[in-house]
């Protein structure tokens, strides 16, 4: 297409109306297409019904999951306005057809705060869905009406006599010509729920999937705590949740804090009740306010000496959970980015800070024994910084370091400097390394073989990561730093592609290395850069021809087919030439990737802790009650 020829004229100018705009951009209102922004519709109407009880109106709120595309909310609020607007037609035709039209731009429309996208998200909802229907139950009956197309499609507003409960239900179906190869998914639903309920002290959660006939219920009395005792069950606790809360100029402030006895800091924050996912002001207040509090204690229990000098706030906050919930109003709510993942009201970072500073103090003095541990675990923490900021240090004093020679040793860079493009592998062994790099995509495609023990993440400190000869050249490999200081931005490459034999070995070292993954730089998973390579398990010859094969069932079904096969089972990627390991596990237009995907980041936590942690009794228990185990052999490893 040659652009030289196109004329920019007053024509050119293309106005989009009304939800015509969403359809066109979808990622500017909802983030992406993707498994993310279909859940994103999802909670744009949660959040509505969220509102309504976060306000005082309805104790219920219910999900059902149709099909795949489908899914409907129920609650028990004061039901949606039906009357006529003043733009002449119907309010409820307003919401869910004009963008930045609701009831939560000013107190009249009753909320004191909000999550939702502020008259956006109803009418966003419907842009991108096939249909959406509503009904709306008040003290005159049933109104309910049907939009069709992206909203293009407006139906009439139908009354009925037949009363319900107050409140108001929405089904829709998403469009599956914008999301594509994608679905609602159960454990995706629960884990916000699960969230909202924690969070929201008595009000009634209950998800029901068509699907498959699952359900689930979530109510809770004692919210903030039960939210603590989730995030750490089975995990050795060193003090009791400290629980914070107070309200200043409008903006109130919930908190929870408590430590284990591992490496890692979780900040679960939100802000009416929607999760910041990237942080904002309200979490640099909790950071500021813990840490100048921390170590005035430590000054004034003689922990840190005059000559000392403070503990920085990743060494505080290592092995802490915390919990921070703040509600604001409308009139000071400020979000950075139309998907709400990060907090930009300024007041809100001096209000929690003020709020720690007032009542944490309090904590520490009458807990004195459980504070002084946490401050011992502090100390340790702190003397683990500074061994990996020497060992850190040593590593950017020329190519002469250790790291630099083992990386010219075993790295086979890319070519191009294209982050966006370029592919790293981790390879199991020296030998598939060798046939990796001969048969690799030079210009894009980079292969670290891994020769020695990948360290357990999940029992180490950052200091004995750093010491680990593997996980120290991956982590320089990668370029992006590590825990709090991992910057998924900078990362040298846009795939992490583990490549490891189709044995319990391989399966070992991929656990392993996505146990430190998961640890230590989980933004690269979170951004979807974390694949695991699928290598075949069969080469099977018919009449002359080769296929591959990924698992028994396939084998099976070729058997049936064919009969008698010449069947050749890969036990290791160093069986396979270069050739063969490009055609079936290295070439982007037929391999086969799987992207590691965190779905519950709760229950991925506690699956890790358990199955990586040092409790042999209750990862012993865990495998009896999900592992089959049975005598059958392997029939595959001849051939036939």
């Amino acid at each position: 297409m040659n652009l030289s020829n196109i004329d920019y004229t007053a024509s050119s100018i293309e106005i989009l109306e009304g939800l015509e705009a969403v359809r066109k951009r979808p990622g500017m209102y909802i983030g992406s297409t993707d498994q993310r922004g279909l859940h994103h519709l999802v909670w744009e109407i949660i959040d509505n019904s969220i509102d309504e009880a976060l306000n005082g109106y309805g104790k219920k709120i219910q999900i059902v999951i149709e099909n795949d595309l489908e899914i409907s909310v129920r609650d028990e609020g004061r039901g949606m306005p039906v009357e006529m607007h003043k733009s002449g037609v119907s309010a409820l035709q307003v919401i869910f057809t004009v963008l930045h039209a609701g009831g939560k731009f000013s107190a009249q429309g009753g909320y004191k705060t909000s999550g939702g996208l502020h008259g956006v998200g109803a009418s966003v909802v419907n842009a991108l869905s096939d249909y959406l229907f509503v009904e709306v139950y008040n003290s005159d009956g049933t109104y309910s009406m049907k939009f069709e197309n992206g909203g293009k499609n407006i139906g009439k507003l139908e009354k009925s006599t037949t009363k319900h409960k107050p409140g108001s239900l929405v089904r829709f179906k998403a469009d599956d010509k914008i999301f594509k190869n994608t679905r609602f998914s159960f454990d995706t639903i629960c884990e916000r729920i699960q969230e909202s309920a924690f969070l929201l002290e008595g009000i009634e959660f209950t998800i029901e999937d068509k699907r498959t006939h699952e359900s689930k219920h979530f109510q809770y009395e004692d919210g903030l705590k039960a939210f603590m005792d989730y995030i750490h069950e089975g995990t050795q606790t060193l003090n009791d949740t400290i629980i914070l809360n107070g309200e200043i100029e409008g903006i109130g402030v919930q908190m929870a804090l408590q430590y284990d006895d591992g490496y890692n800091e979780n900040v679960y924050s939100f802000v009416n009740l929607v999760r910041t996912r990237d942080g904002g002001s309200h979490v640099v207040g909790y950071r500021s306010g813990l840490t100048k509090v921390i170590n005035e204690y430590a000054r004034k229990h003689g922990v840190l000496k005059e000559k000392d000098k403070n503990f920085e706030g990743s060494d505080i906050r290592e092995g802490l959970s915390s919990i921070l919930s703040v509600s604001i109003t409308e009139d000071l709510l400020q979000f950075e980015g139309q998907t709400k993942a990060k907090l930009g009201t300024p007041q809100a970072r001096s209000v929690v800070e003020s709020i720690i500073v007032e009542q944490l103090p309090r904590y520490l003095d009458l807990n004195h024994e459980a504070s002084m541990t946490i401050l011992g675990k502090i100390q340790k923490s702190a003397a683990a910084r500074q061994a990996a900021r020497l060992a850190r240090e040593k590593t950017r004093k020329g190519k002469n370091n250790k790291i630099e020679k083992l990386l010219s040793g075993k790295l086979a860079n890319a070519q191009t400097k294209n982050k966006t493009k370029n592919e790293l592998y981790l390879v199991e062994g020296d030998s598939a390394g060798g046939s990796a790099k001969q048969g690799r995509d030079s210009s894009f495609q980079a292969i670290l073989p891994l020769r020695g023990k990948v360290l357990n993440a999940q029992k180490a400190s950052l200091d004995e990561i750093i010491k680990n000869e593997e996980l120290n050249t991956i982590i320089h490999t990668v370029g992006a730093g590590i825990g709090n200081d991992f910057e998924v931005k900078e990362s040298n490459y846009n795939k992490v592609i583990i490549m490891t034999d189709a044995d319990t070995d391989g399966a070992h070292i991929q656990v392993l290395l996505l146990t430190f993954f998961f640890r230590y730089m989980r933004p690269l998973i979170e951004a979807g850069l974390v694949y695991v390579a699928q290598p075949p398990l069969y080469r099977v010859v018919v009449k002359g021809k080769e296929h591959y094969l990924y698992d028994d069932e396939s084998l099976d079904e070729m058997r049936e087919k064919y009969g008698k096969l010449e069947i050749q089972r890969y036990k290791g990627l160093g069986e396979m030439n270069a050739d063969q390991l490009w055609d079936t596990t290295m070439n982007p237009k037929t391999r086969t990737l799987i992207q590691v995907q965190i779905d519950d980041f709760y229950k991925a936590d506690r699956r890790v802790h358990t199955l990586m942690g040092d409790k042999v009794d209750e990862r012993r228990d865990w495998i009896e009650q999900n592992v089959a185990f049975t005598l059958q052999e392997d029939d595959h490893d001849h051939d036939l």
